[in-house]
């Protein structure tokens, strides 16, 4: 029951640092790295969940990649927790050369034109957002459902940015596995070795203080 308690404590951290940072996003850094030490899985297990973090933040599934990043973790058994943590990959400051970085592979893979110019790219999520916001009032009102925006989205957007994200998202993360491993193991045997010099410490101490 502890147990439970401590887990559902940690997603609930997880959740609101994601969405809201106290301190600014340099906090949130050293927050999920310090999670990400203190994790006691081995260290391959752990990097297998931030791949699967790191990876999803090459998705466009945006508001989704807690979910995204949890079920690819589970298919590779990696560690749920640094799965989440390592969401934190995509963020103001990263999501913008993400997102650039997706298209511009995407349009290049399919044959098709990226264009950013204009602020062409912002209008095409308005209207896709306009359009589902408009469909759903059609379903309780007379009007009739326009997919068209959605249609313009899917086309120059969300599909190209799916296929797009593959190549880079799989450089990145496998980047960041590789460089996790060796990491991870090396603070564990440190804070192995802290542990059993405190425990030799208590138990000279026990000895010392025996009648």
């Amino acid at each position: 029951m502890v147990f439970k308690r401590r887990d559902k404590r940690a997603w609930w951290q997880i959740v609101t640092e994601f969405l809201y940072p106290k301190g600014g996003w340099a906090r949130a850094f050293h927050y999920v790295r310090h999670r990400l030490h203190r994790l006691p899985d081995p260290p391959h297990k752990i990097a297998r969940g931030i791949w699967a973090g790191v990876f999803t933040t090459f998705t466009p599934f945006y508001g989704m990649h807690f979910i995204v990043a949890a079920l690819i973790s589970r298919v590779m058994q990696g560690n749920l927790i640094a799965a989440l943590l390592a969401t934190f990959f995509g963020n103001p400051l990263t999501y913008i050369p993400i997102g650039v970085a997706s298209l511009k592979t995407g349009h290049w893979l399919l044959g098709t034109e990226f264009e950013v110019a204009e602020q062409k790219l912002g209008g095409k999520f308005s209207e896709a957002g306009g359009d589902l916001w408009h469909n759903f009032l059609a379903i309780f009102t007379s009007r009739t459902a326009d997919w068209h925006g959605l249609a313009i989205f899917y086309d120059e957007v969300f599909f190209p940015y799916l296929v797009g994200g593959i190549i880079p998202g799989v450089i990145t993360a496998s980047i960041c596995y590789y460089m996790a491993v060796p990491l991870i193991r090396a603070y564990q045997n440190r804070r192995k070795g802290r542990i059993k010099e405190k425990l030799a410490a208590l138990r000279k101490k026990k000895a010392k203080d025996a009648p």
